[in-house]
């Protein structure tokens, strides 16, 4: 799967939660740098929540029709295995 395409219109928000600094957070803060913009673009409607505060493990939720909310954790996590991990929840 691609970020570089529309998602699945029964996906209602994600909420990505990190530490401003922590090393725990690193591949999480890169994975948003580098695919929050593609996300946004093909997805302009679609929220993208970013919640840093310091010493928060690094996950991510997604919150689908109905109310259905599914998360992973991503600590210690490499970008490309954040990105793997964040597919795999948005794609379930």
């Amino acid at each position: 799967m691609s970020f570089a395409k529309v998602l699945s219109p029964a996906l209602r928000e994600i909420r990505i939660l990190c530490s401003q600094t922590g090393p725990a957070s690193a591949g999480t803060r890169q994975f948003i740098v580098s695919k929050y913009p593609v996300i946004k673009k093909h997805n302009p409607d679609l929220p993208v929540l970013i919640r840093e505060a310091t010493g928060t493990p690094a996950r991510v939720f997604a919150r689908f029709e109905r109310g259905v909310e599914k998360h992973v954790e991503l600590d210690n996590l490499s970008p490309a295995e954040v990105e793997k991990h964040v597919e795999q929840l948005l794609s379930s």
